[in-house]
């Protein structure tokens, strides 16, 4: 339900699902007005078949009888009590999480209007919030789009850092451009399936298979996005915990599990749909068959809930072996690791139900839709922009391209002396040229834990 909470927001926005096509001779009116009638009467008819289905009330006391109210069926129901059921979905304003409410008295006898004398069930809230939850909808919307687009512009900086620069190549940049190239194509699908789908009544009307296709590959992409998540933890697990080992680490086992597993769940998930479920462009969350998805996701999920504390409990536990008094050092560890949790999508599992409470709800939904669309921007930004390695090799690029356009200018102006601009060039800090992927990289294997535990202690390895 976490997964796919932003297609609840926005499906909110358009109208149902069964619009005439373009071959149908009637105005859109019309149609959404036979249409409403038409789902109006398939319920009196289930109403009617159910009533006579039910067996009669055994139990003591009053009671009002079953009945059909005009939009939805009522069972019998005891005297003096209020019954409800969610609101129909017959109108684009109804909201069916709302409820409908109708009194049986104490007489046994419904609740009859006083200005109109005739039975009468409350539908007052059905539309109530409408408009309020569909202003709802719309940030929601923009906001998934404006995250995304951020999301696909800051991870392609990210990539072309990582590609400019050879001397970051290493496992873990390898990875990392893996997952960024997974967030890239997943936002990018998102954004398609977002505009060119869900915000496109026509589309969904005439369901045409491309859209079916696309929800496919947006199923598969999402799997693929937080598989590379776990081959991020499995890596940092491996090379923190398990580091006696960590040297035979190969990677076409992680190229397998990123990109070959998610289509497993995928494609099992399509046939089912096809064959079960088979709605407009796929876009209905009613059903269970999203969890063949959604399930191996979760349990990715929680296992890199495992690896990050356990971690932490490593890396705590080293730094106590290493007899330093400064307590900076206990906080710049946890520090370093906690950053992953932006990469490992944690958050799904610390917050994974929806409060019911509306003011809670509405900010719970405002923080899964930062954490969720927005998560490709935090990523790109915490092990990219802020790795040490990068900023390194950033800073000494504009040393040497100011000390090359100085040079330049030198020459053109003959104003100062080739000395200076030889010292200017030399004069580079010596912490720049530090980079733990050279020490991962050398021959292929890693070096010792200890200068892993060392470059930890930096708060830059694994970020």
């Amino acid at each position: 339900e976490i997964l796919t909470l932003y297609c609840v927001c926005f499906f909110m926005i358009s109208v149902p699902l069964h619009v005439p096509t373009v071959e149908t001779p009637v105005s859109p009116r019309v149609s959404q007005e036979e249409e409403e009638r038409k789902k109006i009467i398939d319920g009196q008819y289930k109403c009617f078949e159910k009533m006579n289905r039910d067996q009669p009330y055994n139990k003591s006391g009053l009671y009002c009888n079953r009945t059909w109210d005009g939009w939805l069926c009522w069972d019998d129901t005891p005297a003096g009590t209020v019954t409800w059921q969610n609101c129909p979905n017959y109108f684009p304003d109804f909201d069916s999480t709302e409820k409908a409410t109708k009194i049986c008295s104490e007489s046994g006898q419904w609740f009859r209007h006083p200005d109109t004398n005739r039975t009468w069930s409350n539908y007052t809230l059905c539309n109530f919030h409408t408009t309020g939850k569909l202003k709802m909808a719309y940030i929601l919307y923009y906001m998934a789009i404006v995250g995304h687009a951020l999301s696909i512009a800051s991870l392609l900086i990210s990539l072309a850092i990582f590609f400019y620069f050879r001397n970051l190549s290493c496992q873990r940049i390898t990875l990392h451009k893996n997952l960024f190239v997974s967030y890239v194509l997943n936002s990018a699908l998102t954004l398609i399936y977002l505009i060119a789908v869900v915000n496109n009544p026509d589309v969904v009307g005439r369901n045409p298979v491309g859209c079916k296709v696309l929800h496919f590959f947006h199923m598969y992409m999402l799997g693929c996005n937080y598989f590379w998540m776990l081959c991020e933890g499995i890596y940092l697990h491996t090379l923190i915990v398990v580091a006696v080992f960590a040297e035979e680490q190969h990677l076409h086992w992680y190229y397998l599990l990123g990109w070959g597993f998610p289509l497993v769940p995928a494609s099992i998930h399509a046939v089912a749909r096809k064959k079960y479920f088979d709605d407009n462009c796929w876009m209905s969350v009613e059903t269970h068959l999203l969890y063949v998805v959604h399930g191996p996701i979760m349990a990715a999920l929680l296992v890199n809930l495992f690896f990050l504390l356990n971690i932490v409990r490593v890396l705590v536990t080293k730094l106590r072996d290493t007899h330093r008094a400064e307590s900076n050092m206990y906080m710049k560890a946890v520090r370093a690791t906690l950053i992953l949790v932006p990469l490992l999508g944690i958050q799904f599992v610390i917050f994974p139900w929806r409060p019911e409470n509306r003011l809670a709800g509405e900010v719970y939904d405002y923080i899964m839709h930062i954490l969720m669309h927005y998560q490709g921007l935090l990523v790109a930004t915490i092990f990219c922009f802020f790795n040490g390695e990068v900023q390194a090799a950033l800073k000494r690029q504009w040393i040497q391209y100011k000390a090359q356009w100085g040079q330049r200018r030198r020459d053109h102006c003959s104003m100062r002396s080739t000395s200076y601009t030889a010292t200017s060039i030399t004069e580079v800090p010596a912490f720049m040229y530090h980079h733990d992927c050279n020490s991962e990289h050398l021959n292929g294997r890693h070096t010792s834990e200890d200068s892993e535990l060392v470059a930890l202690k930096t708060g830059e390895t694994y970020a």
